[in-house]
């Protein structure tokens, strides 16, 4: 291996540890937000009904069917929310509940 490829897996794993003990200086990084997201593979992998997907989350149920048949796609900061819907739910249901 060569030294500067070494160099480059050290700077990463200092990088890696500092995000995850939170001193990270975030303003470095960018969020990924997919150009695509399954809305129908969230809310059957929730086991909920498109209605009860659309109240628990804020959707009208007409705009969720139009995502799950293709007719639109949810915009940027929508798939955000639907990404974060979709790896911590009970956490969205419960800040949505709070309000």
């Amino acid at each position: 291996m060569s030294r500067k490829v070494a160099e480059r897996l050290e700077h990463s794993l200092r990088q890696a540890l500092a995000f995850a003990d939170g001193t990270a200086d975030v303003s470095q990084y960018r969020v990924h937000v997919p150009r695509s997201i399954d809305v129908r593979a969230i809310r059957d992998k929730l086991g909920m009904t498109q209605e009860k997907f659309a109240s628990e989350f804020g959707f009208s149920v007409n705009t969720l069917r139009h995502w799950e048949h293709g007719k639109r796609v949810p915009e940027g900061p929508t798939r955000a929310y639907l990404l974060v819907i979709d790896r911590a739910p009970k956490a969205v249901q419960k800040a949505l509940r709070a309000s």
